[in-house]
């Protein structure tokens, strides 16, 4: 055993190496072939007083204390030194002063959230997308291709000598075009866009007052300030003047849209009586669908039901709303409302 111990011992002192070794192998890497060159080179420099000068007394180090001045300043610097500030103007993509990305807390355009999603946004991602790619697929069997359509623009029919190098005509009932509608895949399935609420009050005309119980209500059941618009042309019969204020619009947008929908459809379309829907022909065959709503049917949102004696009964006015979706059809946009729960009677024009 002792003669194991002694060979496993000398086996090892092998390969270990004195400090000494170690420093001069340091040494030798560390020398190369400039060296003496750049030690030359020094030699040959010309005298100066800054390479000879000394450095600074020692009572100048002594006074040097920038945290003591600091704590003697009476002001403070301004708050450009301590924190960034935003520009307050982009001045193009080559100026030093850039403005931060809009998700930064530090941006003029930051905004915080959302901290949630509303019900309605959380189920369209969740199953009316993918209910809604199924609902309109159309299935082509093997060999059979789709259906190709015609021209939008006609062409001039005729001998006649002036059809010749003339501009194509537009299509039959109106001259302007309708969008083209894509298959529906993934990436383009319709959604909602935007909501805009609009109301006029005739007894503005008279009264300054039913227009504020009017942005009142609206803004009550919307959770948008309402902005009023003037009136542009003067009509004697009605007694209206240019520059009267009569009506009042609210643009609604992201989780306000998606809350004003919920209760639309939840609460207010429950409660009318003998109420069929939304008619079929309603739409402006580019996807956008409006209705409307009675001052009695504007009562039933629960923000006014609460409150209903701040309101003076005669002043709740009825209102438009329009709702804007990406889709390029009416009939596109209605299957998208169909789903949200809004329902649809009459004739559907697509």
């Amino acid at each position: 055993m002792a003669l194991l111990q002694e060979v496993t011992s000398t086996f090892l002192r092998r390969f270990k190496a004195p400090p000494a070794s170690l420093h001069r192998i340091w040494a030798s890497q560390c020398r190369h072939a400039s060296t003496e060159a750049v030690a030359q080179e020094t030699d040959e420099l010309e005298e100066s007083s800054f390479l000879q000068g000394e450095g600074p007394a020692q009572q100048a180090i002594e006074r040097f204390d920038p945290a003591g001045v600091a704590k003697r300043r009476n002001r403070r610097l301004p708050p450009s030194r301590y924190q960034f500030r935003s520009p307050r103007y982009y001045r193009g993509p080559l100026h030093p002063h850039q403005p931060p990305r809009p998700s930064e807390p530090s941006s003029r355009e930051f905004a915080p959230g959302p901290f949630s999603l509303p019900r309605l946004e959380q189920t369209y991602h969740d199953t009316l997308a993918s209910d809604y790619m199924v609902l309109a697929y159309a299935h082509l069997p093997p060999g059979q291709t789709a259906f190709k359509k015609g021209e939008r623009l006609r062409r001039w029919e005729g001998d006649s000598p002036y059809f010749k190098n003339r501009p194509l005509r537009g299509p039959r009932g109106g001259d302007t075009l309708r969008l083209l509608r894509k298959p529906v895949t993934f990436r383009n399935v319709p959604q909602l866009q935007r909501v805009t609420v609009h109301t006029m009050s005739s007894d503005a005309i008279n009264s300054g007052a039913a227009l504020h119980v009017s942005g009142m209500v609206l803004q009550a059941i919307t959770n948008v300030r309402a902005e009023a618009h003037e009136v542009k042309k003067s009509v004697a019969g009605f007694g209206v003047r240019a520059g009267m204020y009569l009506s009042l619009t609210c643009e609604l947008k992201g989780e306000d849209m998606y809350h004003f929908l919920s209760k639309l459809v939840d609460v207010v379309m429950p409660k009318m009586k003998d109420w069929p829907g939304v008619k079929g022909s309603s739409g402006d065959f580019s996807g956008n669908i409006a209705l409307g709503l009675k001052a009695e049917e504007v009562a039933l949102f629960p923000e006014v039901e609460v409150n209903y004696d701040m309101y003076p009964p005669k002043l709740i006015p009825g209102c438009h709303i329009m709702i804007h979706t990406t889709a390029t059809t009416d009939q596109d946009a209605r299957l998208l409302l169909t789903q949200i729960g809004i329902p649809f009677f009459g004739k559907l024009v697509h």
